[in-house]
């Protein structure tokens, strides 16, 4: 389950992008968490409109009217038109889930030790891994969560961890893979396609009484599995049939946008 570090973890991220509108976003999580549904689903809408904040960096006029909702995610005004968000993430490499999913576990166990010294230690760490080794370091994480326990307190990489940079953050120590780290890679445009199609199967349970429906799909560029550098072979999404009224891809940190449709 995800807690509210996660949040804050990411809530540091975005700050990355310094067009990061931190107030607008914040009043944005208080009406979240002033509404009626369960802590776990503020959680998740908390989450979901940070993914977005890239996006709405394009759209400065849009106006949420339900931040709450499901099928859609969310419905804004736009330009005199009731808007629906569809929100859903692509992954880029499927066969990194499971190492990441087990670094992420290195991560939270060293942040928990680090929290000793959190008077020095305070901030959010990017960190840049060799991707080849990682697997094989897997094998013994002790020896690895040490390496990075050493990598944090000297800011300087050791073992598999080969860059880090520290930022000053709110709240606690964080650590996280760096959204910059081997970005010399393409996203499919077969799996955005996937997404779509996917997508397109449930247009038919959405609010019917909207004006239009638009489909958001993001890359979580802090996640091994999903940062990309470009989209491969963009003709394949050119024509692509949807009866979402607008497409757009984009990533969560650095505000890149592509209209697909």
């Amino acid at each position: 389950m995800f807690t509210d570090e996660d949040l804050m973890r990411s809530w540091n991220l975005c700050k990355i992008n310094h067009r990061f509108k931190e107030q607008a976003m914040r009043k944005l999580h208080q009406k979240i968490d002033s509404s009626n549904i369960h802590f776990r689903d503020k959680f998740k809408k908390k989450s979901e409109v940070l993914l977005l904040h890239s996006f709405l960096q394009k759209f400065p006029d849009l106006n949420f009217e339900n931040l709450t909702c499901e099928s859609p995610d969310f419905i804004i005004q736009h330009q005199n038109k009731k808007i629906g968000l569809e929100l859903t993430e692509v992954i880029n490499h499927l066969d990194k889930k499971k190492i990441e999913s087990q670094l992420n576990k290195i991560f939270r166990e060293a942040e928990l030790i680090l929290q000793k010294d959190i008077k020095n230690l305070q901030g959010l760490y990017l960190i840049e891994i060799d991707e080849n080794l990682a697997l094989e370091a897997l094998k013994n994480k002790e020896i690895l969560l040490q390496n990075l326990l050493y990598s944090i307190k000297n800011l300087r990489p050791k073992g598999i961890f080969l860059k880090i940079k520290k930022i000053k953050s709110e709240g606690n120590i964080f650590i996280s893979f760096n959204p910059e780290m081997n970005l010399f890679e393409e996203l499919c445009s077969e799996k955005i396609k996937q997404t779509i199609e996917k997508k397109n199967q449930k247009y038919p349970l959405y609010d019917s009484t909207l004006d239009e429906c638009w489909l958001i799909i993001v890359s979580d560029m802090s996640s091994l599995a999903s940062k990309y550098q470009y989209i491969e072979n963009m003709a394949i999404l050119e024509n692509i049939a949807s009866p979402f009224h607008r497409i757009y891809h984009l990533d969560s940190l650095f505000g890149s946008m592509t209209k697909i449709k």
